[in-house]
């Protein structure tokens, strides 16, 4: 039983946190030293870590990360049954779009749903807080989905029309919009808050297994997708994934519990900016407005952000591709949704064999800037074989797309969440979160008005002619990649980045409390 299952992950990561740090695990094992804790040396106890690799922690500090790791593999496992369901739903005869346009025009409209959810994020940053900005954009999210399911459930047996569209096609393309625009949004939070808590030395180590941990979830729902589909149907998956949610806000806000009582909340930094701003003539700049500030003052994320966008771009191609021939495929919407389920939790359990087995001592072992280069290098091999295939068959779109999808969830996920352990607050919650949310989206959204107008202009494309402009996609994200990893700083750099800034925000918000 799929629930069972889950209950199980989830009570043991929680009760294995609980523990004395006594045990080799991801949750003993986390050193935090940031957010302007008093580091008490009585309480440290030296263990040996996997690998051999003495680390210092404290229970709570441990305690908070596993909780916030819990909550985004929660959050991924709901996002591993909406993916497929919604997808299925898109394609659909029934409810559904069957014009080869409606693909790429629905991709187009996510950039604008993603800049509203993220205008949405930065003002709650801004008055409330970190915490209140993931507590409430995680609620907004759940709720949506329970709606909508619930909704398209309903308007599937009455199918009222408006001006003659079908209201139900509206929701159903809506909620494929929705669906695209949230999952960086909630994501990026969850990694800003652990990023605040990690060394970079530390994260290099464990981040690859808290990514880990979310590939077993979601490899875990993508695999059973399509038996609780059988049994729930559609809508009542898009639901399960909309109550994972609420699940996931549950153990995030434990996290900022247990970090606001020990004194290492990260919201203290920024409570203190926002006090030291007002006693200033500093303006009170909209998140748009920081975001191109940071970009001027820290360079390295600014090529970040136009490496997304062409990474994304790439993606963005080669899911036409494997969607367009996916429903060729399968007309049946329950086989092509089961099968898409099963596709994704194999590309998550490879993620998580690499995440587990090579990639910590990958990173450990080559400079990051080396691994940039690689991954694009990697796709122009897969896109230029596919590419000379006059009809690529499934299996061949489906292994361009693993190998970009296995990068991207393995390997340059955690070289993205490394760039920013070393940096200041806004760097990690605003920067972090304009090119996580509005950079992945604005790729995807980029990309396909290019093939909307592409349609427009030559008629539907094939696959064969798709594959063709991904070998132009991965040859524009590797110059895009090369120059990023011409300013990423070395693991020795980082970690003297990070010492710098640490001690920097420790007096400001030592400052702030005296006043």
């Amino acid at each position: 039983d799929l629930i069972t299952i889950v209950i199980n992950i989830i009570m043991s990561l929680v009760i294995a946190s609980l523990k004395v740090p006594t045990t080799l695990t991801l949750y003993h094992t986390l050193l935090v030293v940031r957010g302007g804790a008093v580091s008490n040396e009585a309480s440290k106890t030296l263990l040996q870590s996997i690998g051999g690799i003495s680390l210092g922690s404290s229970p709570d500090e441990a305690r908070s990360v596993s909780y916030m790791a819990v909550a985004m593999a929660l959050h991924y496992l709901g996002y591993s049954f909406a993916r497929p369901t919604t997808i299925a739903l898109f394609t659909s005869k029934s409810v559904g779009f069957q014009s080869p346009s409606a693909f790429p025009f629905a991709m187009a409209l996510i950039s604008p749903v993603s800049l509203c959810l993220l205008l949405l994020y930065g003002t709650i940053l801004e008055h409330n807080g970190p915490r209140a900005a993931l507590s409430r954009t995680t609620a907004l999210c759940g709720s949506i989905l329970v709606t909508a399911s619930l909704a398209i459930y309903g308007l599937q047996q009455q199918q009222p029309s408006i001006f003659g569209f079908p209201v139900v096609k509206l929701l159903v393309g809506a909620l494929f919009i929705f669906r695209e625009s949230y999952v960086q949004l909630l994501t990026s939070q969850h990694w800003s808050f652990m990023a605040s808590i990690t060394t970079p030395d530390n994260s290099a180590t464990w981040f690859p297994r808290i990514t880990g941990l979310t590939s077993i979830l979601s490899a875990t729902g993508g695999w059973f997708t399509s038996a609780l589909v059988n049994k729930v149907g559609l809508t009542g998956v898009v639901a399960l994934a909309g109550l994972s949610l609420f699940l996931s806000l549950f153990m995030s806000n434990q996290a900022y519990s247990i970090a606001e009582k020990s004194g290492f909340n990260p919201e203290f930094e920024h409570f203190a900016k926002k006090a030291a701003r007002l006693k200033t003539t500093e303006s009170n700049d909209n998140m748009l407005q920081k975001a191109a500030h940071i970009f001027d003052r820290v360079p390295t994320l600014k090529r970040l952000f136009w490496e997304i966008l062409s990474c994304q771009g790439l993606a963005t191609l080669l899911n036409v591709c494997f969607v367009t021939k996916l429903s060729q495929v399968f007309t049946n919407d329950q086989v092509r949704a089961g099968w898409t389920g099963k596709f994704y939790a194999s590309i998550n359990i490879i993620s998580c064999l690499i995440q587990f087995g090579m990639l910590p001592k990958i990173i450990k072992a080559v400079e990051p800037f080396v691994v940039w280069r690689i991954m694009p290098m990697v796709m122009i091999c897969f896109t230029l074989f596919q590419s000379l295939a006059k009809d690529p068959s499934l299996y061949l779109v489906s292994a361009s797309l693993l190998v970009m999808k296995t990068m991207e969830f393995s390997a340059r996920r955690i070289l993205d969440e490394l760039v920013y352990v070393p940096l200041d607050y806004e760097s990690r919650y605003v920067g972090k979160e304009v090119i996580g949310v509005f950079g992945y989206r604005f790729g995807k959204s980029g990309m396909s008005l290019a093939l909307s107008a592409l349609t427009y202009w030559f008629g539907n494309l094939g696959v064969q002619q798709l594959s063709q402009l991904t070998t132009l996609g991965a040859l524009g994200w590797f110059v895009t990649a090369y120059r990023l990893s011409n300013v990423v700083p070395t693991k020795a750099e980082a970690e003297a980045a990070y010492t710098k800034m640490h001690s920097q925000e420790g007096k400001r918000i030592s400052a702030s409390k005296v006043n």
